[in-house]
């Protein structure tokens, strides 16, 4: 069996940035540390930093008064800024830059007097964090359909982001139909699109070309990772998500000659390596990588983390002691 891996896969720099702020929090602040939501979609992930003191928390309620915080790569809405603050926790940011970025963009638009439209997934964290930053209504569209749905007169003034975890692939439809509706509409340039997932959309097209059979490695509730797999089926590949090898069915492979292997952008190549070897136990094989591209992208860690001071109480404390 020829085993072949997608260039790039796994890991993009906001979610290595994320993984290294929570390391780097336990590290200077001692055990526990706080993380609201999963700082990154995978489990294993997950898992690893619980190990070595982080509590995941969906609800700032069950974290102490005062203790340090962070929250996850996808961003929060503002009330959840000012929750943390009237609990004087310790906030460290770990969202991603790019995030951030679509959050700045919203509100610029906005300022402009435009109606702002997010394409993106209703219910998603980072959707539900961004649209909590922005005033005003901020338009969820899913689909071509929503933009037809929308309760705006044709010449209004609209603006237009989108998640991170789409790619310019993903979006270019609804926006060709946002475009073909409203007269005066603006939207971010194509260089604003995240890199990592088009990137690996794009590497995971490539790979399609040559596999019989596809997997994806990440986690369920990874918006990234299961748009890799819908882009294998929809080139016709046989193609599965799974956490780690233990999840590969040996029937989905047994008359493979060549198997695709890809990882979402929360993915550690840990577990790509695991799947690797759970395909190795059904046979010999041979494995080869694509190309690719190259990223060399690595993002700042917030200046909390980047000195030795440990942390000093804040006023509220020393008030009280």
């Amino acid at each position: 069996m020829k085993i072949v891996l997608a260039q790039p896969r796994g890991f993009c720099a906001g979610v290595v940035r994320a993984i290294e702020i929570v390391e780097r929090a336990l590290s200077k602040f001692g055990p526990p540390v706080y993380v609201r939501h999963e700082i990154v979609h995978n489990r294993h992930v997950v898992d690893s930093l619980k190990a070595k003191g982080a509590v995941f928390v969906e609800d700032l309620q069950e974290v102490p008064r005062g203790a340090v915080t962070i929250f996850s790569a996808h961003g929060v809405a503002l009330k959840i800024e000012d929750e943390a603050s009237q609990r004087d926790l310790v906030v460290i940011d770990a969202t991603c830059p790019l995030v951030s970025k679509v959050h700045n963009q919203g509100n610029r638009f906005v300022r402009e007097g435009r109606h702002l439209i997010l394409i993106g997934h209703a219910g998603h964290p980072e959707v539900e964090g961004t649209r909590g930053r922005i005033p005003g209504t901020v338009y969820i569209v899913e689909t071509e359909a929503d933009v037809g749905k929308l309760d705006l007169p044709e010449d209004a003034p609209i603006a237009y982001v989108s998640q991170t975890t789409l790619s310019v692939d993903d979006t270019r439809a609804i926006i060709d139909a946002l475009k073909e509706r409203f007269s005066d509409i603006i939207g971010p340039d194509i260089r604003d699109i995240c890199y990592a997932t088009q990137n690996r959309q794009s590497a995971a097209r490539e790979l399609c070309e040559i596999a019989d059979v596809l997997l994806v490695v990440g986690a369920n509730n990874s918006s990234n990772s299961n748009r890799l797999r819908e882009i294998g089926e929809m080139a016709g590949v046989p193609s599965y998500l799974v956490a780690d090898g233990g999840e590969v069915d040996p029937a989905w492979v047994r008359h493979a000659e060549t198997v695709g292997i890809t990882a979402g952008a929360s993915a550690p190549e840990a577990l790509v390596e695991d799947v690797i070897d759970r395909l190795a136990s059904f046979g010999p094989v041979e494995i080869s990588s694509l190309s690719g591209r190259t990223e060399n992208i690595h993002f700042k860690l917030p200046a909390e983390l980047l000195d030795d001071r440990r942390r000093r109480p804040s006023a509220r404390q020393r008030a009280s002691a």
